[in-house]
C-alpha cells in the first residue's frame, strides 16, 4: 500500500514533524528548509510544483493565499496530491492525531487537487 507523504510549510510548528516521526517512524514527513525539500522562503507556487513533482501532500496554516495559488496551479494544467490546512483551534497533539489517522487509513490519491481543512470528518 502506498502511503501519503507530508511536506510541512515552514511556518508549521516543527514539533509536528518530530511528533509524527516519533509516533510512527514509517511516516514520511519533511519540512520546508530540510535537505531535499524546497528552501526556506520558497514562493508558494514553487512549493506546489515541488509537491506535484515529488508526490507530497502539503500541510500548511496558510488560509489566506494558498487557495489562490492552488487555483492558479490547477489552471496552469498542474495537479497536487493535496493540501491539508491546520486548524487554529487544535493543539499539536490534535494535529498529530489527525495526520496520523489520515496516514494510516487514506490512499494518496484521495486528496488530489483539493484543500482539506482539518479535521477531516470521520
Amino acid at each position: 500500500m502506498r502511503r501519503i507523504k507530508f511536506l510541512l510549510d515552514e511556518h508549521v510548528n516543527p514539533a509536528l514533524s518530530k511528533g509524527l516521526r516519533h509516533r510512527n517512524p514509517e511516516i514520511v514527513v519533511w519540512q520546508i528548509g530540510s535537505p531535499g525539500a524546497p528552501p526556506l522562503g520558497a514562493p508558494d507556487p514553487e512549493i506546489l510544483l515541488w509537491c506535484e513533482q515529488n508526490e507530497f501532500v502539503l500541510v500548511t496554516n496558510n488560509r489566506a493565499s494558498m487557495p489562490v495559488h492552488l487555483v492558479n496551479h490547477l489552471m496552469a494544467g498542474h495537479h497536487i496530491p493535496g493540501i491539508f490546512t491546520l486548524n487554529d483551534g487544535f493543539s499539536v497533539g490534535d494535529h498529530l492525531d489527525e495526520l496520523e489517522y489520515i496516514w494510516s487509513v487514506a490512499e494518496p490519491d484521495e486528496f488530489i487537487d483539493i484543500i482539506w481543512y482539518l479535521p477531516i470528518k470521520r
